[in-house]
């Protein structure tokens, strides 16, 4: 008859303590729901970040957008260089060469986008609009949204 009761009370200690550690999962939050290996296309599987993520230290902030295959994260940028470019690369988002135009940006997030190679660029937007400027060149102008779309 003991041990019938301390099996019991084990069962119901093993059981709120279940139902406890559902309730702390359901609280949580994110900004963008978690991804897992399986549902990532191929270029995502080669995303650094595949959530919305804050980076940097610096007294100006911006929004950057990246944008690839239907799928947008969100970055919020803390910086104190002086364009997006120089912010973008001192993070480690963007990648690409040096020309006499400016920075011919090839990886973004760990994304490739080589014309040469897949017929895909990234195109840079700023507020919505597209650029007449390249990233590098692009002086940040604080709570402007910049986008780079995979296209």
């Amino acid at each position: 008859m003991k041990q019938l009761r301390l099996l019991s009370i084990l069962l119901v200690f093993i059981t709120l303590a279940s139902l406890c550690s559902c309730d702390i999962f359901q609280n949580a939050t994110t900004t963008t729901p978690p991804i897992t290996g399986n549902e990532l296309s191929e270029l995502w599987q080669s995303a650094t970040y595949t959530v919305d993520m804050e980076l940097g230290k610096g007294s100006k902030t911006i929004i950057v957008e990246v944008v690839a295959e239907e799928k947008t994260v969100k970055f919020t940028v803390h910086t104190d260089e002086k364009t997006v470019g120089a912010a973008l690369v001192a993070l480690g988002l963007v990648e690409g060469d040096q020309s006499e135009y400016g920075l011919y940006v090839k990886k973004v997030n760990g994304m490739l986008a080589d014309y040469n190679v897949d017929k895909k660029y990234w195109a840079f937007y700023i507020n919505g609009e597209y650029a007449m400027t390249g990233v590098d060149s692009t002086d940040i102008a604080e709570g402007t949204t910049y986008k780079l779309a995979r296209e």
